[in-house]
Parts: C-alpha cells; sequence; structure tokens
C-alpha cells in the first residue's frame, strides 16, 4: 500500500471516530423515559402516499404472508416481529412500515383489522426498546411518514385504547427522531429524516415555532443536498425519485393547511425534475449509475404526472457529473464525476466514464446496477468497474473500495482529476471527450474516452486510449486494459466474425458493433439491477495489450427498426 494511502486511511478512521463520537454525545443516554411526553389527541392530516399500491401484496398480507425485499415470510399465525426474518433487507422494510401503502386497496374491515394487530405486536415488541434495526434512522423516518399518510386505514373503526397507543407511539418516535437528526449518517439518510420531522409538524398538533424550525432544518438540508443542476449530492439517479415520492406530498399538504412552505421545497422540486428527465432513458428505465437499481413504469409515472418543469433534458449535469448525447432515438449518458465526499460513497461505483446507451425503447449497452436485495458481497462486487460499461486496467478498478467494517464501503483514493470537454461538428452531430487519472498512481496512465453520435442517432464511434501524463504512449510492458460493454438481457448477441457482433432486441432492431483494431469477445456476464433478482447476461469486451495496442476505435451503426 502506498503511503499516500496509508495517509487516507488514517484520516478517514480518525474522522469516523470523531464521527462517532460526537453522535454519542449528541444522542446521550438513551433511554424510552427520557422521551417520554405528551400524547396528540388527533391528527391534523393524512398526507397522500403517491407510492404505487399492489392488491396482491395486501391480500398476500392480510393472509399472514409478507412479501419483502424480494423474499416471502409465511407468519402461520405468529407476529412476523416474533419471527426470525429472511434478511436484514427484509427487516428494514418490516419494521419501516412503507408496506401499509398496498393496505390502502385491501377489504377496508379486513385490511384495517390485520394493520392494527401487526402495529400493536410492533409497539410491544419495539415500541419502547431504542435498539436494533428498528431504531435505525432512516427507518424511523419511513415508519412516521407511512403511519401519518395510511392512518385512515389504520384507523378505521379503531376503539379509543388503541387510538391512544398509535398517536403515543407516534409522537414518541417523532421526539426521538428529532433528537438524534443531526447525529443521522450524510445524504439521503439525513434528509428523509428532515422530511419525516417536517411533515410530523404539520400533520399533528405543533406549535408554530416547531412548525417554523422544522421547516427551517428541511431547508437547510436540501439546499445542501440538491445541487444546483437538479441531481442529489450522492450521484445515484434512483435517488431524486425516491425523493419526490415524499417531497410532492409534503409540499400539498403545507398548501392544503395554509403554512408558509419552507422556501427551498418548490425550487428543489422544480430542479429535480430535469435531472430526473436526464436519467430517464427514452423506454422509460432510469439509468444505472452509482447505486441506482431497477425503476418500475409506474413508479416513475406516479411522479412524472406532477412535472410542471416540461422541456427536453439537459445535456449535462455539470454538478452532479454527467454528460448526456441524444440524436434521433439515441441516448447516450456518462458518469463524468465523482463522490463528492467519502461519507457520501457508501453506495458509488468506481465507473468513473462508464456509459449506457439506448435506442428507442431498447436499452442495448447498460451498468450492472446495484441488485435490491442481494447480500452485501455481490452488492459490493456490482460497485467494482469491471460491473461498469467502461474500461478496467489489469483487472483493477479505478477506485478503491473499503472492506472496513468501521469505516463502511465507502470509496477513497483513485480518480482526483477528471477532464470533459464536448465538441459539435458542422454537419450536427454531436461528440464528448473526457478522462481521468484513477490509474496514475498504481499504472502512471490516464485513461481517455471520446464519443461521437451522429445527427441522426444511427452512427456511433468510440475511441479508448490509455497515454502518460505528458501525453506520450505506455511503455512496452505488461499492462492490460480490457474496455466492457454490459449488454442489457433483452438485447440478443449475433457473430459476424471475429471483429463484429449484431445486437438484436426482441422487435427486430438491430445495431452492429465493431472494432477493426481488436476482436469483440462475448462473455458471460449478470446483470445486478433485474426485478427478479441477479440475472445472467452477456458483456462485450475490447482487449488492449498496451504496449502494442494504446488505442482502439468502435463503432456501432443501426441496421434496421
Amino acid at each position: 500500500m502506498r503511503l499516500s494511502d496509508r495517509q487516507r486511511l488514517a484520516y478517514l478512521y480518525g474522522h469516523e471516530t470523531w464521527r462517532r463520537f460526537s453522535r454519542r454525545l449528541a444522542v446521550g443516554r438513551v433511554s424510552a423515559l427520557r422521551f417520554a411526553g405528551r400524547t396528540p389527541e388527533r391528527l391534523v392530516v393524512a398526507p397522500t402516499d403517491l407510492r404505487p399500491a399492489d392488491a396482491f401484496t395486501a391480500e398476500e398480507i392480510i393472509g399472514g404472508r409478507f412479501p419483502l425485499a424480494g423474499r416471502l415470510l409465511d407468519c402461520e399465525g405468529e407476529s412476523p416481529f416474533a419471527l426470525e426474518l429472511p434478511s436484514e433487507e427484509f427487516a428494514n422494510r418490516l419494521h419501516a412500515f412503507a408496506w401499509l401503502r398496498h393496505m390502502r386497496v385491501a377489504e377496508k374491515d379486513a385490511g384495517s383489522f390485520v394493520v392494527r394487530r401487526i402495529i400493536d405486536d410492533w409497539i410491544a415488541g419495539h415500541g419502547r426498546s431504542i435498539a436494533g434495526v428498528a431504531w435505525r434512522p432512516e427507518i424511523i423516518a419511513q415508519r412516521i411518514v407511512a403511519w401519518l399518510s395510511h392512518s385512515p386505514v389504520v384507523l378505521r373503526d379503531a376503539d379509543y385504547a388503541f387510538y391512544r397507543r398509535f398517536l403515543k407511539s407516534l409522537a414518541f418516535q417523532v421526539r426521538y427522531l428529532r433528537h438524534i437528526a443531526d447525529a443521522t449518517p450524510d445524504g439521503e439518510p439525513r434528509l428523509k429524516v428532515r422530511i419525516a420531522l417536517a411533515m410530523a409538524s404539520i400533520a399533528m398538533p405543533s406549535s408554530a415555532t416547531k412548525i417554523r424550525r422544522a421547516a427551517r432544518d428541511l431547508d437547510r438540508e436540501l439546499d445542501r443536498q440538491i445541487l444546483s443542476d437538479g441531481g442529489h449530492v450522492s450521484r445515484n439517479p434512483r435517488v431524486g425519485l425516491d425523493l419526490l415520492f415524499d417531497l410532492l406530498p409534503l409540499r400539498q399538504t403545507y398548501v392544503n393547511l395554509g403554512h408558509d412552505v419552507p422556501q427551498q421545497l418548490i425550487p428543489c422540486i422544480d430542479r429535480i425534475y430535469p435531472a430526473l428527465r436526464f436519467f430517464r432513458h427514452q423506454g422509460g428505465e432510469l439509468a444505472l449509475f452509482n447505486g441506482a437499481t431497477y425503476t418500475l413504469a409506474n413508479e416513475l409515472l406516479s411522479v412524472l404526472r406532477y412535472d410542471e418543469t416540461s422541456g427536453a433534458p439537459f445535456r449535462g449535469l455539470p454538478q452532479t457529473g454527467y454528460e448526456r448525447l441524444e440524436a434521433g432515438e439515441t441516448t447516450i449518458i456518462v458518469d463524468t464525476g465523482k463522490p463528492h465526499s467519502v461519507a457520501l460513497s457508501t453506495t458509488a461505483t468506481a465507473g468513473c466514464l462508464s456509459l449506457e446507451m439506448s435506442s428507442g425503447r431498447h436499452r442495448y449497452f447498460v451498468n450492472s446496477g446495484r441488485p435490491r436485495f442481494a447480500g452485501e458481497a455481490i452488492r459490493q462486487l456490482s460497485r467494482a468497474t469491471a460491473a461498469q460499461s467502461v474500461a478496467t486496467l489489469n483487472d483493477t478498478s479505478s477506485a478503491r473500495i473499503s472492506g472496513s467494517g468501521f469505516l463502511g464501503p465507502v470509496i477513497f483514493g483513485g480518480v482526483s482529476r477528471i477532464d470533459v470537454a464536448r465538441y459539435d461538428k458542422a454537419d450536427g452531430a454531436d461528440g464528448l471527450v473526457a478522462s481521468h487519472d484513477g490509474y496514475v498512481a498504481n499504472f502512471g496512465l490516464i485513461y481517455e474516452r471520446d464519443l461521437y453520435l451522429g445527427r441522426n442517432g444511427t452512427d456511433i464511434r468510440g475511441r479508448e486510449r490509455f497515454f502518460k501524463p505528458d501525453c506520450t504512449a505506455p511503455d512496452g510492458g505488461a499492462n492490460v486494459a480490457v474496455v466492457r460493454f454490459h449488454v442489457h438481457p433483452a438485447i440478443r448477441i449475433v457473430a459476424v466474425d471475429p471483429h463484429e457482433v449484431r445486437l438484436v432486441a426482441h422487435d427486430g432492431e438491430t445495431w452492429a458493433f465493431s472494432c477493426r483494431d481488436v476482436a469483440v469477445s462475448e462473455k458471460e456476464d449478470v446483470f445486478f439491477a433485474d426485478p427478479s433478482g441477479v440475472r445472467p447476461a452477456h458483456q462485450l469486451t475490447l482487449t488492449m495489450p498496451l504496449g502494442s495496442i494504446p488505442e482502439v476505435q468502435w463503432h456501432m451503426r443501426r441496421e434496421r427498426r
């Protein structure tokens, strides 16, 4: 390990130690008595939940079966909280109660009765024991929003005793979350906490001072986390969608109740929408960069119907670090950024300069994406450079991902400088050339990717190049680069000759991919971001022994629709 890496790790360990110590000081001694307080007499309003509901899931839950996080738990008459849960992600989903949304489409009496029984079980087993997954800040935030939003289902025909237990527990959770909010890990979890507290301040009886304080805290977090180009500081395209599911109902609740809307709320919503359209392929799917997983069509449509910003997608998101080439029905999205901080890199990938390419409704080249329900080892595998559509050098990722349980899976080292330039051809074509220094420290080489998209969107040309910082060619040696293009599982690959393949969609739309400098190899692959789970796929690779081939050029052309 290089000295610089040792110094960087020492700094990160010191910073994390101080963060944990500060959090312990801020939280202090945790006890149920400490967060006891007055129980509200009623709820003011039930905010809307925009997330799609599924009647089948509701029927399963009524029958005592919980289909969560890709697993099914059959309770066989027992409380789910009394059983061993199938996975940590299952536990997160169960305790967050977001599954309550499905119960709004269930048969009324049966659904409300089952929900009350489950909530009573949770209150009895976890409601006053502040420990474990149930009391992680982001889980508490989700549970508060879910209980508030679906209180009409929960409280329908409820007796007074349950009504009081429910409100007492809700108020207790809000008080505790308010106390630990500043010590919540940075990024999306902290913003979700501020959203939940703002929602609770207006949906439950609160003083004007508490409402203003919650709005001010939310403003501060929105201003810090939503960048000026609309992207989120995590650089995950999916986060914008998840935030809109909460921010849109929050905005409407403020308006409906006649409260002053937080100053940053509406401007941030208006910024997020164009960024969301930027990451959207023409088929409706969001691009798979930096921790993003699959997005169901009805999820995206649920928030896009409230989009009042309209307009064509931006060409680039300079603060978030992405570029988009678009012509005709062809779209290419390129990652040209790096994590904004170590703390915000826990789901980021080592995928600088990776690309996704789609034509019409079909995604041809994708990144492997993040598995939503897989184990931690597979999740970390999905973050490697080899899981992205980009070049790797000597089977090494362009950034280091910490394996330390203390630090968490943060990214450090690797890419520090990225140069990006757009160019427009006289014939109306669009182009991009970008480079990064992620391999300089270990191998003394810079990686550059040059992309050209023809005016009609039927012609794509790419160049992959490695060179020394002084712009000279690599020395002869054992350095080998592999450029990977992960092919979406719905696309069929047909070999033409060693230097060309055809990529065929189910409706016959065909693109030819060729490279005359080296062979185009087809290899087995896995696609992590599929709704059904980890799925077999294929990838195309271009292998470059840099001593003799420091540069390759490839070409894609659409042959037929």
